[in-house]
């Protein structure tokens, strides 16, 4: 990538930060410091001015365009090709033509279509193809893990993913903490200790830690045990806010996940030095430095990659600078998790706004980027979306895939659902039908099969829009529906949503709290399910709302974008084309609009609502379908030597 520019943030090179171990080319050497840039939110001593910030870009993010450089200045046909990034057969097309954006809709852009031209193949899954040809031994690095520990998309991934490529013939080991919050707690009675203990020489000192093991369904779950792990609350934090040792804890994470391959003689056998290393967000960032600082110049690991898997870019692991003298690593290495904050963003005027970026190190030493949708893949290299990283992460976009995260098809399976009224097939859908009514006699509402019942579920904060339903539900209440709300989070929409509900008796309700019955019921027994969010990396409950049946309205941002195709009732020679509606920008009036348009299909156009559900339903988003584009993924990292 040398020559390449990067626009937005300031990227200077610096002799004097690089590292031996790192290419003259390689991102590690760039020191970021730009009035320009957003800073992160998760910046603990500036988060509400770094939040406000991005809330005012998001609003915008709609509305969009780049200028990008035509592709054949930045790269060569057989770089990209060898790289799978372009098919062959468009390549010659797409650099004869370098602007080929008149007929595309507002918002997409040519560098937004050489991502799409790197969508990845969507393979069928054939008896021929169910298990891989070329298995590889990969380890998942991740802060959690279900069913072990759970807190969103992040533990479903990295619980469901790797059973799916161990199904496939891959060699598969979960590393995650061994949280433990008590003597009644039970998640790892299954897993036993493998008396392996190794000491860890980071935060001033060294620290022992131990690895317990089970192995179910096809894969090694390793689990770190340290002291720093046991106490209540979540992997990150409890009821007073985040822990303040969540570095110490995640660099213990880490540099445990480098040992464990060469250590734990898991099945009689170490995994041994070649392996593929997932690292799941910035908790498992220092994974890919560690590697390429500690490892590789003694020879080990040299025939490893990893991969960073971008889950929420928003949250990036940004602590002082002065916590680099303890992550273990070796001081030259400074530069690679080295972050400037603009002036804007420090505290006062003596702050020099220095940091350590964990997020940040772990772009510019992995191998490759996975995102977990398309879309998302695009907007992280926008200013709006890439919270200060997109100059750098338009620097890698040749190396950055967008995945859709699978849903589990056994737990979301309106066939065999326990938590419904009644199972339905897309064959039989007379099931569906009762459990709209089971759920409208539930919540008190009135029985009837005719009106429009619409549902939300879904945290109450700012990126998942609840305040656009707030807006627009008094112009909604006038109209002839019913709606419920799931969820919790901000008191004040937790309030809003208690005063809806005395205000519009016989036809809202607002369940605050989390429950998964529930969801499940809401998302068998609603017609439309609603998903206003500001950005969604991937999104899950228009999956599960399309296989039960429920046509999801969504922001046209991320993974919503992706899997959620407009309704055409043109297309395919009157049949019409589609799963639901999508809208932009992100405002009331856009929301009601496509809202009005669903209940108006609804009400007066069965035939073509069946079709909408039906299509939604015949949708393939299981695991089994995701492993595949992951393989490829995979084979692309083996072919080059490592980045860094």
């Amino acid at each position: 990538m040398a020559g390449m520019q990067l626009s937005g943030a300031v990227a200077v090179a610096s002799s004097n930060l690089r590292s031996p171990g790192v290419t003259s080319t390689s991102s590690c050497t760039l020191r970021w410091s730009s009035s320009q840039m957003l800073g992160p939110l998760d910046r603990h001593w500036n988060k509400q001015r770094s939040f406000l910030v991005v809330r005012n870009n998001l609003s915008l993010f709609s509305q969009v365009q780049k200028e990008v450089a035509p592709l054949s200045d930045q790269y060569s046909n057989d770089w990209l090709l060898r790289r799978g990034s372009v098919p062959t057969e468009d390549l010659t097309a797409r650099l004869a033509s370098k602007d080929d954006t008149d007929a595309k809709p507002d918002g997409y852009t040519l560098q937004h279509d050489f991502l799409q031209d790197s969508k990845l193949a969507r393979a069928n899954l054939e008896e021929n193809n169910r298990r891989t040809t070329n298995p590889f031994n990969i380890i998942f690095v991740s802060a959690e893990v279900a069913p072990y520990s759970k807190t969103g998309g992040l533990g479903d991934v990295c619980g469901s993913l790797p059973v799916a490529l161990a199904s496939r013939g891959h060699r598969m080991m979960v590393i995650s903490p061994r949280y433990w919050s008590g003597p009644g707690d039970t998640r790892y009675a299954g897993a036993f200790d493998t008396q392996v203990r190794i000491k860890i020489g980071c935060f001033n000192g060294e620290h022992e830690v131990a690895f317990f093991h089970e192995y179910r369904a096809g894969v090694d779950w390793v689990f770190v045990d340290h002291h720093s792990y046991h106490r209540p609350g979540t992997p990150y934090g409890d009821t007073r806010g985040s822990f303040g040792d969540n570095q110490f804890r995640f660099t213990l994470l880490c540099h445990a996940s480098c040992e464990a391959p060469l250590m734990l003689p898991l099945g009689g056998y170490t995994y041994g030095e070649k392996c593929l290393f997932i690292a799941n967000d910035w908790h498992a960032g220092l994974v890919p430095i560690i590697l390429a600082s500690k490892y590789r110049k003694h020879g080990v690991y040299s025939g490893s990659r990893c991969i960073l898997a971008i889950h929420n870019l928003a949250h990036q692991g940004v602590e002082p600078a002065t916590t680099f003298n303890s992550l273990g690593l070796p001081s030259n290495w400074y530069g690679a998790l080295e972050w400037v904050f603009p002036t804007w963003a420090r505290t006062h005027a003596l702050d020099k706004g220095e940091a350590v970026n964990h997020l940040k190190g772990a772009i510019v030493t992995a191998d490759r980027i996975i995102t977990v949708s398309q879309g998302y893949a695009w907007e992280i290299t926008t200013q709006e979306g890439g919270y200060g990283l997109d100059g750098l992460l338009r620097s890698r976009k040749s190396v950055i895939n967008g995945i859709t995260n699978g849903v589990d098809v056994d737990e979301w399976d309106p066939a065999t659902d326990k938590y419904i009224a009644s199972q339905y097939t897309l064959e039989d859908l007379s099931g569906k039908a009762e459990c709209k009514a089971a759920l409208q006699k539930e919540l008190g509402l009135a029985v009837r099969p005719d009106v429009p019942f619409i549902g939300f579920i879904g945290r109450l904060d700012y990126q998942k829009g609840p305040d656009i339903i707030q807006a627009a539900l008094p112009e909604l209440m006038t109209d002839d529906v019913q709606m419920v709300m799931l969820g919790s989070g901000e008191s004040a929409i937790e309030s809003w949503m208690s005063q809806a509900e005395f205000q519009h008796k016989d036809k809202f309700r607002g369940w605050v709290g989390f429950n998964v019955p529930l969801s499940h019921r809401i998302t068998a027994g609603c017609d439309i399910l609603v998903m206003p969010s500001r950005f969604e990396p991937c999104g899950l409950n228009q999956l599960y709302a399309m296989r039960y049946g429920t046509v999801p309205v969504v922001h046209s941002t991320g993974g919503l974008r992706d899997t959620v195709e407009d309704f055409n009732p043109f297309a395919n020679g009157g049949q019409g084309l589609g799963t639901g509606w999508t809208f932009s920008p992100i405002s009331k009036e856009a929301f009601m609009g496509a809202l009005r348009t669903a209940i108006g299909t609804y009400r007066d156009h069965g035939d073509s609502w069946k079709g909408i559900m039906c299509r939604g339903m015949s949708q393939d988003f299981s695991w089994d379908r995701a492993a595949l584009q992951y393989e490829q993924v995979f084979e692309w990292a083996m072919i080059d030597p490592p980045y860094a």
